[in-house]
């Protein structure tokens, strides 16, 4: 098992967004990194930088900004991407009904499924629900709320 920290995106937004969390996240990368992220996360994180457009919370030079420097990091290696496995929907299925007291959402389901696919033991999150899943499932979870 690898000691790396899968972050979802909740989690991994707060190091290129300034938000509450955002100083323990960057403290947690730079002395911990690299991190872990999904190619789910990529598409994640594309659609909350534009959602924060939307909702007037920066401009779209700033969104592309943002989104530049995280395909900078992925480039870099800063971030290492995992591909989705073959499986991951049918792995997905069977901890949502292996939990079904978890109120997951579908994204957060597959998050959850890759982490156990590519053997990783620790997770990054902002996210309540996902987080109680990811403990139920024996994972250390580090909070960023």
């Amino acid at each position: 098992m690898s000691r790396t920290a899968y972050f979802d995106t909740s989690a991994l937004a707060k190091w290129y967004i300034n938000e509450k969390g955002s100083e323990a996240v960057e403290k947690y990368i730079l002395e911990q990194g690299p991190v872990a992220i999904s190619d789910l996360t990529i598409v994640e994180m594309r659609s909350l930088l534009a959602r924060r457009r939307r909702e007037k919370h920066f401009d779209s030079a700033l969104e592309m900004e943002i989104f530049s420097t995280f395909q900078e990091d992925l480039r870099k290696k800063n971030i290492v991407c995992h591909s989705l496995p073959y499986g991951l929907a049918a792995a997905a299925v069977h901890l949502l009904n292996r939990f079904p007291q978890f109120s997951l959402a579908t994204l957060d389901a597959l998050h959850l499924a890759l982490v156990g696919e590519v053997g990783l033991e620790t997770l990054a999150t902002a996210d309540r629900v996902m987080s109680k899943a990811a403990e139920a499932m024996g994972l250390k979870v580090i909070r960023f709320h």
